[in-house]
């Protein structure tokens, strides 16, 4: 295991994800005001395929490992975890039938799977966090998945543009009493929030 040749991948995508993702770019003018940057603040990164297991291969080769698999109405995600790194999510349509309605393989189509989906951010108050972000003109796909108070709470920006294309948001995460792990119903709204945008 290479942990800085691990973090000189994952800063790799990260900034590449943040010079084509309006919404992160003003997050990151944020932070970095504030002198905290992204790193410490980036819950989770998303890569979307049509094969989780060979995408994952890059990650796992660099130390993480399998944490646990996800499944959706016309998808499905298998989560990756290394201690003192963002978790690593990975998702695909089904191979049968179920995925025929996923919004997955027509997005792998247009950008690949070389590139990040999202990375969420993760903040201690998602509401005072939206407003910050809107204030700056940063438009948001819907309201916050999840009830205060509950131990996982999410809402994704408006999804960036590319040839009219949706390509890539910017997740915002508020977790509470030690969660770490996903919710299928919230992940599932959230993927929903941004198809018709």
């Amino acid at each position: 295991m290479n942990n800085a040749q691990l973090e000189r991948t994952l800063h790799a995508y990260i900034r590449e994800y943040v010079s084509q993702n309006r919404a992160a770019l003003i997050a990151k003018g944020v932070m970095d005001a504030a002198g905290t940057g992204l790193k410490p603040l980036v819950d989770h990164i998303t890569f979307r395929t049509r094969n989780i297991d060979r995408r994952a291969e890059e990650f796992v080769r660099l130390g993480y490992v399998y944490s646990e698999t996800l499944e959706y109405r016309d998808w499905y995600a298998k989560v990756y975890r290394l201690p003192g790194f963002p978790a690593l999510f990975v998702d695909q349509a089904y191979d049968d039938e179920r995925g025929k309605t996923s919004i997955i393989p027509d997005w792998v189509n247009a950008f690949g799977d070389r590139t990040l989906h999202h990375i969420a951010l993760l903040a201690e108050d998602i509401e005072a966090a939206m407003g910050r972000l809107q204030r700056k003109g940063v438009a948001f796909a819907g309201s916050v998945i999840g009830e205060k108070g509950e131990v996982l709470r999410q809402v994704f920006s408006m999804p960036e543009l590319v040839r009219g294309t949706p390509f890539s948001v910017l997740e915002l995460i508020e977790r509470h009493a030690g969660y770490q792990g996903f919710s299928p119903p919230q992940a599932d709204a959230l993927m929903q929030s941004t198809v018709n945008h």
